[in-house]
């Protein structure tokens, strides 16, 4: 596997040598001192060039990238060129390297989205403003409104009827992709506002609660992962009540601290 050095000597290599990129943004979670280092974090990078037209669908060049063991071209997937005109390289490397490569127009630079974690690799031309150092801070959770936090509860506990009549049906697929999607969401999202309550909404959770086991208490973990089961019928009905209480339990400390009304005695009674 080739080194982050290596990669990222690449990466910036190969835009000094073409006159068409003018600048390199380092985005992600590689720019973030909090953000745990292992193998597997994927560079993210943006190239600010003169004309996009030129990279886009242009295989031949994108090969001086590695050995491809798969690619995905979202605009190409939705038939059609992003709206800001950028296009995006997905690509996977053999060695197992990863770059998310975006091709964004110079032309269009002020249009671009600011994102905190970013970090500038190269300015050709003195371009762009000085970033301030990279932080989480645009990937925090934000506190919640009150409409937010009784849309949240009523999705919960509305469909998780749906789990339960697929389960007495019988029509487990049906019954778990209820449970771990519509449900599971809003389970994570009133977690994620547990802990930005807990911590001042200063600590990154994590897409899709990644990072949850460094911020939960450990009881609190623990239930969460008594929430999956496998296809067992009998296990999904445990993981179901596990879920129901723990989402009972964290959204009435999350409106007491919030100072929002729980809706205790409308949900939250059926299935606990």
């Amino acid at each position: 596997m080739r080194s982050d050095r290596e990669m990222l000597e690449l990466i910036v290599g190969t835009a000094r040598e073409d006159e068409r990129i003018r600048a390199v943004i380092l985005n992600g979670s590689r720019t973030d001192p909090a953000a745990p280092r292992d193998p597997f974090q994927d560079f993210d990078i943006v190239y600010i060039v003169t004309d996009v037209a030129a990279f886009r669908h242009n295989l031949d060049w994108i090969r001086r990238f590695g050995e491809l063991m798969i690619l995905q071209m979202p605009g190409e997937m939705q038939s059609a060129a992003r709206a800001d005109g950028s296009f995006a390289y997905l690509m996977q490397f053999s060695d197992g390297n990863r770059i998310d490569l975006t091709i964004y127009l110079l032309a269009k630079l002020p249009e671009i989205n600011k994102d905190s974690l970013s970090v500038l690799l190269l300015d050709k031309d003195g371009i762009l403003e000085p970033l301030p150092p990279a932080t989480a801070s645009d990937y925090l959770p934000r506190p919640p409104e009150a409409k937010a936090f009784a849309d949240c509860c009523n999705e919960f506990w509305w469909v998780c009827p749906y789990v339960a009549k697929g389960l007495r049906r019988a029509e487990i697929t049906y019954a778990k992709a209820m449970m771990d999607g519509v449900v599971r969401t809003q389970l994570m999202q009133m977690l994620a506002w547990h802990i930005g309550v807990k911590d001042g909404f200063t600590s990154n959770p994590g897409k899709l609660g990644r990072h949850f086991q460094r911020h939960l208490e450990p009881q609190t973990w623990e239930m969460l992962l008594k929430t999956y089961s496998d296809a067992s019928e009998k296990h999904t009905w445990d993981a179901l009540e596990a879920m129901c209480s723990l989402f009972r339990i964290t959204a009435i400390q999350v409106a007491k601290l919030c100072r929002f009304d729980y809706p205790d005695g409308v949900y939250g009674e059926l299935l606990i």
